[in-house]
């Protein structure tokens, strides 16, 4: 298979898309809520990967810390890197550069970075390990991971409504599907341990939504992208949803949005190792 074919055929297996209700909850995140377990390691001339960075939003946070060292970006789809390069270059971001790269194959010398980033990126890697080990090998002995991933399993809405709660496992399912990885989050240590790295922590956080706006965004979002055409289409096909399903779990979720007690959160497993050397 020819390396476009492998870009196209990647795209195509991830489940967020690259929808406009998607961009809006990536525009949410940023070095400051997605990676404070990581900012403390990080130092002013360091030279830091950023795998998975679609459009910039955490990579511009963590470019501002590492300054005047270098941050590079990656991503398999090329409408998301020029987004970042955008915002790069709106933002005064002259030591941030991104290209488009597949993770498993990542255009770098071995030994060319100090930090190797990547927030909910490993979780849609069909084989993880290998991108793992791409990681490992473009970092300088000595240098620091970063993997923040979804635990699917911990992710809740309450109060309940109905069996809306079976949206969040559809979900999951579609991602297996794509040959993703619903509990990343907490699997994500084992791999890096198997993969030689050392000295691994790890840890656990939320990303809530309680307050009215957020309540409000996590309805908007979840309107418009789990219950868009081409989600439905993919869990009606795959036997995993009915129409009638969908139809009666987008009810519920106006209920719960409704419901002065809403209060979503989405589980996150991050951990930090060090390459030896």
């Amino acid at each position: 298979m020819s390396e476009q074919a492998d870009l196209e055929a990647q795209e195509q297996s991830y489940t967020m898309g690259y929808s406009e209700e998607f961009q809006m909850l990536l525009r949410r995140r940023s070095a400051a809520n997605c990676a404070g377990h990581l900012l403390p390691k990080l130092g002013s001339g360091m030279h830091l990967l950023d795998v998975g960075c679609g459009p910039g939003t955490i990579s511009m946070g963590l470019a501002d810390v590492v300054a005047p060292g270098k941050l590079t970006g990656v991503d398999i789809e090329e409408s998301q890197i020029e987004i970042a390069r955008s915002a790069a270059s709106a933002g005064g971001h002259k030591n941030a550069e991104f290209q488009v790269a597949d993770a498993v194959k990542l255009p770098f010398e071995s030994y060319s970075f100090d930090v190797v980033h990547a927030h909910a990126a490993t979780m849609h890697v069909p084989d993880a390990s290998a991108a793992v080990a791409e990681m490992m090998r473009v970092l300088k002995p000595g240098g620091i991971i970063s993997s923040r991933d979804i635990i699917l399993s911990s992710c809740f809405s309450e109060p309940e409504h109905g069996d809306f709660d079976n949206a969040w496992h559809v979900f999951g399912k579609l991602l297996s599907a794509n040959g993703g990885h619903p509990e990343m989050g907490k699997e994500i240590k084992g791999v890096l341990l198997a993969t030689g790295f050392c000295d691994v922590s790890a840890s656990a956080s939320f990303e809530c939504f309680a307050a009215k706006e957020d309540v409000d965004f996590f309805h908007a979002f979840a309107s418009g992208w789990f219950f868009a055409e081409q989600t439905m289409a993919a869990a009606t096909k795959l036997g995993l949803a009915s129409a009638d399903d969908f139809a009666r779990w987008r009810e519920l979720l106006d209920q719960w949005q409704a419901d002065p007690a809403a209060f979503a959160a989405i589980a996150w497993g991050e951990v930090l190792a060090v390459k030896p050397g």
